[in-house]
């Protein structure tokens, strides 16, 4: 029993945890760009000027690809003509300075949305935690199964040692 089930796990280990994390990935990949081009639908890019130096005092919360700092930029919009806005932009960026501003429904700067580099780190996050998280029932699994062989096998040893031990030792059971 304890042969077939080493082949099962080993069967189990490399192909059913791999497949499994690649199921997974694909359906992180999947669910991971419709978010990103539903928060690119619901915001807006341009390219703004900046009007008043970057905040060296107030900086943001630092972001995953860069500290960033508050600062007011112009740019104009074909519908309304010239805006101005609080945005986002790199620390030290100078009046006059051009800079890619992502802005919400409202005309608020937010954070870019996350590019191709985002979603494959998370894709291939899921895929390997969703093939480790396998790995670990598999193993789990086969630790509860040699377990249970074992102390069935102590149990069967025992029996027999209460029926071999009288005869050894001239001892009564």
């Amino acid at each position: 029993m304890e042969a077939w089930t080493l082949v099962a796990v080993a069967v189990l280990l490399l192909v059913v945890a791999p497949l499994t994390g690649v199921a997974a990935a694909w359906w992180a990949h999947g669910d991971a760009r419709a978010l990103v081009r539903e928060q690119r639908e619901d915001l807006r890019h341009v390219r703004a000027e900046v009007v008043e130096r970057a905040s060296r005092a107030a900086p943001l919360a630092q972001s995953a690809r860069q500290p960033t700092a508050k600062a007011t930029v112009r740019w104009t919009d074909p519908e309304q003509g010239p805006r101005t806005a609080v945005a986002r932009v790199p620390p030290g960026t100078r009046p006059g300075e051009k800079v890619d501003v992502w802005l919400d429904s409202r005309g608020h700067g937010v954070t870019p949305p996350p590019g191709t580099a985002a979603v494959w780190q998370n894709t291939v996050t899921i895929g390997i935690c969703t093939t480790g998280a396998a790995v670990a029932l598999i193993l789990f699994g086969h630790t509860v199964v040699r377990h249970a062989a074992m102390r069935r096998r102590l149990a069967e040893w025992d029996q027999e040692w209460a029926r071999t031990e009288p005869a050894w030792t001239g001892r009564r059971a």
